[in-house]
């Protein structure tokens, strides 16, 4: 099942790519698998998926223990807000941080990055939608936050991500999409060598591919429904 799923959504990302005129291979599926049990990421890797996506930490460490045989064929992402006192454990354990909007959080992941693993690749989260129940860092705040990110030793920038508003309707979409995008340019014009733009999930793959995005979030869409988890707190 999980096979099929991955093989139509990878034609999906194929037919977005040929849409806007880029490399079918110009982005990269990254399985969200938050609440999905350690047995689905297996059958997952089975069929041939590699980056997994988390939310919150103590569940993917369960995860990555229980996968541990599997832990070089595996890339573990996480895309939740990060709290100060979960930085260590992140720092030690996973391979890239898609959610920080605050250099304390940076500045901790690099000290806490053990000198024997490379460096953490990690993204930038920007609030595109202005919305105030939403994590990430303001548009006009961006800037600084990034050179002072790609300043740190430990840490590799590689770019942003978002989550923006749900909204109806491809044209609708795609303007959150273009605004980090332009955001995106505007770095690399200052000389940061970003190469990943982390945004669009299932209901907006089309219109983010469309923006340029590099990494698509997707998860029901090919672990089937999640199971509600009373109380969590995202990356907590």
């Amino acid at each position: 099942m999980i096979d099929r799923k991955r093989q139509e959504l990878k034609a999906r990302i194929a037919a977005a790519c040929r849409q806007a005129g880029r490399p079918e291979d110009s982005v990269t599926l990254l399985a969200v698998s938050k609440t999905q049990p350690a047995e689905a990421v297996a059958a997952a890797l089975a069929a041939g998926q590699q980056a997994f996506g988390e939310n919150y930490v103590q569940e993917a460490l369960d995860k990555i223990d229980a996968l541990i045989a599997d832990r070089e064929r595996l890339q573990w992402h996480l895309i939740g807000p990060l709290q100060s006192n979960k930085t260590r454990v992140v720092a030690e354990t996973f391979d890239w941080v898609h959610s920080i909007d605050r250099l304390k959080i940076a500045e901790r992941l690099s000290a806490q990055r053990p000198v024997g693993l490379p460096p953490l690749d990690v993204c930038l989260q920007v609030n595109v939608s202005g919305e105030a129940s939403k994590s990430g860092v303001e548009p006009a705040a961006l800037p600084a936050l990034a050179h002072a990110v790609a300043a740190l030793p430990r840490l590799r920038l590689r770019g942003l991500m978002s989550i923006p508003e749900p909204v109806e309707g491809l044209a609708a979409q795609r303007l959150p999409h273009a605004r980090l995008r332009a955001l995106f340019e505007q770095l690399r014009a200052e000389g940061l060598p970003l190469d990943t733009l982390s945004m669009g999930m299932s209901a907006d793959l089309e219109a983010a591919v469309l923006e340029g995005a590099t990494m698509v979030r997707l998860g029901t869409a090919l672990f089937g429904a999640r199971a509600p988890r009373a109380g969590a707190q995202a990356a907590g």
